[in-house]
């Protein structure tokens, strides 16, 4: 399979995001709690003019019957669900969470963003 000719799903959405996620990093510092991040990357997308919607609301159905709410931090795009994080690495935990969360927005693709080191670490996530 050569993979140099298949396309990534949001790639350049993706790129766009986890830029903001570094900018964002670089002025708060690390290790804050993980709502000042998730506000500060809805300023960062609105000065650079990304579309994005905080904290939308979606149903969370078994066999038709709404059964909750899930809140996820921010989507952006409308194409990409963005769950930001303050926790020591990224897990298969934090992964399966985010299929989750796909599953139930009928989005395709997640990015983690973890905000508590100097350096950020981020994952996409594609179902």
């Amino acid at each position: 399979m050569n993979t140099n000719n298949e396309k990534l799903l949001a790639k350049e959405e993706v790129f766009q995001i986890v830029g903001c996620g570094i900018e964002v990093l670089n002025a708060l510092g690390h290790g804050l709690l993980e709502k000042p991040y998730e506000n500060a990357l809805a300023v960062e997308f609105g000065l650079r003019n990304i579309p994005f919607r905080q904290q939308p609301l979606f149903d969370v159905l078994y066999k038709e019957y709404k059964v909750g709410l899930f809140i996820p931090d921010l989507i952006a795009f409308d194409a990409v669900v963005l769950d930001t994080k303050v926790i020591d690495r990224i897990t298969d935990h934090e992964r399966g969470l985010m299929l989750n969360y796909l599953r139930i927005t009928n989005l395709r693709v997640g990015v983690i963003l973890n905000f508590k080191r100097a350096k950020l670490e981020w994952e996409r996530i594609v179902l």
